[in-house]
């Protein structure tokens, strides 16, 4: 009998969100602006209002260039003109600038957070087991987030097995925050730093037992002063955001009833999500999300938290001082006390089929750089809607196919993806939107380019593409941290609209 070797698992299957249109490239919206520039022309002829016409159809297909032109990111031609002229008349206004403080533009002297964290607030509850919890509410949006911090231990000296099993454990809990009621989004960060001297002091002396011996503590202090100089710190939170109405145009439920309702969640979603493989999970207090905002926007700052930590001192924080002293959005990059970042998103999915380490490199550490911060970001799509959905991108994959005399292998390939998509939703598999956030943050004294290199190496690695946030590094930056802002309730162009072009 010969032992039969099982091949490796692969993932894939998914697509961008599409709209059916006359041309591919103008969607919906742009298939309208067609015709209604059609009827108006023609309308205008049978007037005799040839001039007229004409001055209709230059405008009307002017407006369809900047649909329809777009670059290897997907993005229009019209989209990028919107972004450099708000950025511009921005920066013209001086609205790039930041500064906190006695000399900032807060006439109580605090030094709150930037930009579209400005009026976010920061309550604190206890769940079911006792454990405090941190909930970041955001106006703006009318969204509460809560934070969950875990330690996944890796994959090294991990079965193959016990991979997929976690990986399959990932996918229900996917599939079961559709149903989470009042779930808007909730994302996944994993934080990557070179680890400080303190830290494992820290780790290693408040593990020391007192009974010891003796050469073993020799061999613990030996590894305090040798093993900190490539050590790194790897920190995962998972942050779930829910809307102050379970459903739409319900009531607004108030602080203390969001603290209430989650507090009895709480347990149940740690130990789901201990399940995945993330390890001990546990939510994040007041505190400590003060703490992490703090050292995002100042990494010099975490040097000083870590030394009151390993001296017994209890750091307090308060959610209007968490800010950054000054800050200043560029074009490219974002500058913010000691730590200067640059954010890119994600643009393209990886092609075909990958297996479950294809992010291994992309969410390694890096010893050249402060942080680096990877950010996945989730949309669930309710289970009453995802019939309706898998349908209607089976059938304009359909309508792509039959449309054209010689149909692209682009266009087949996305027939057969969704058909699949449509068996597995019938057979109780379902659907999210992701996308994704990595910034990196340096010193001064560190080369940003190195850095940019070096992402765009790790994004090929990954099979994924990626591209600067131009124009809008300091909200990316903000929309990668572990704080639960959705970038889509905050456009200048409604996201129903955009997603239809």
């Amino acid at each position: 009998m010969t032992d039969k070797q099982d091949s490796p698992r692969t993932y894939g299957n998914w697509a961008k969100p599409t709209t059916p249109g006359i041309i591919a490239a103008l969607g919906s919206v742009g298939t309208g602006l067609l015709f209604g520039g059609l009827i108006i022309a023609m309308l205008c002829v049978m007037a005799g209002r040839w001039l007229l016409a004409a001055v209709v159809v230059v405008i009307f297909g002017m407006m369809l260039l900047l649909i329809a032109v777009e670059d290897i990111h997907g993005d229009s031609l019209g989209g990028r003109l919107t972004v450099n002229i708000a950025w511009h008349w921005a920066h013209a206004r001086k609205e790039t600038m930041y500064r906190a403080g006695i000399l900032g533009v807060d006439s109580s002297g605090s030094v709150r957070l930037p930009g579209l964290l400005a009026r976010t607030e920061l309550y604190e509850g206890t769940d079911a087991a006792q454990r405090p919890f941190g909930l970041v509410f955001s106006p703006s949006q009318r969204t509460y987030s809560v934070i969950i911090a875990s330690s996944p231990s890796g994959e090294d000296l991990v079965d193959q097995d016990q991979i997929d099993l976690w990986v399959s454990r990932w996918g229900q809990f996917q599939a079961s925050m559709a149903d989470e009621p009042g779930l808007s989004a909730f994302s996944v960060t994993v934080e990557t730093s070179p680890a400080t001297d303190t830290q494992l002091r820290q780790e290693i002396t408040s593990n020391i037992s007192p009974d010891a011996q003796k050469f073993s503590v020799a061999v613990l202090y030996d590894i305090l002063r040798s093993y900190p100089k490539g050590s790194v710190s790897v920190k995962a939170y998972t942050t779930l955001t829910y809307n102050d109405a379970q459903r739409k145009g319900g009531r607004r439920r108030r602080k203390k009833e969001m603290i209430a309702d989650l507090a009895s969640r709480l347990p149940h979603l740690t130990r789901s999500l201990e399940a995945t493989g993330a390890g001990a999970c546990s939510p994040l207090s007041a505190q400590d999300i003060c703490e992490l905002t703090r050292v995002a926007y100042d990494p010099a700052a975490s040097d000083l938290i870590d030394e009151a930590h390993a001296m017994g001192q209890q750091v307090t924080l308060d959610w209007k001082n968490c800010g950054p002293m000054a800050a200043q959005n560029n074009w490219d990059y974002y500058r913010h006390d000691s730590g200067i970042s640059v954010t890119w998103e994600m643009t393209g999915a990886p092609r075909g089929v990958v297996q479950s380490s294809i992010l291994n490199r992309l969410l390694a550490p890096q010893n050249d750089v402060l942080r680096k911060r990877v950010t996945w970001l989730f949309r669930p799509i309710s289970s009453a809607r995802t019939p309706e959905i898998v349908e209607r991108d089976s059938h304009t994959a359909e309508w792509s196919v039959n449309s054209q005399s010689k149909p692209s292998a682009r266009a087949v390939g996305r027939l057969r993806a969704a058909r699949q998509t449509a068996m597995e939703e019938a057979g109780g598999a379902g659907l999210v939107n992701f996308s994704a956030l990595v910034t990196v943050t340096l010193s001064e004294q560190q080369s940003r380019a190195d850095a940019m290199n070096a992402v765009d190496n790790l994004a090929a690695s990954a099979r994924i593409r990626l591209r600067p946030v131009y124009g809008s590094q300091s909200s990316a930056f903000a929309a990668a941290l572990p704080l639960g802002l959705n970038l889509r309730r905050h456009m200048m162009v409604p996201a129903e609209f955009t997603d239809k072009l």
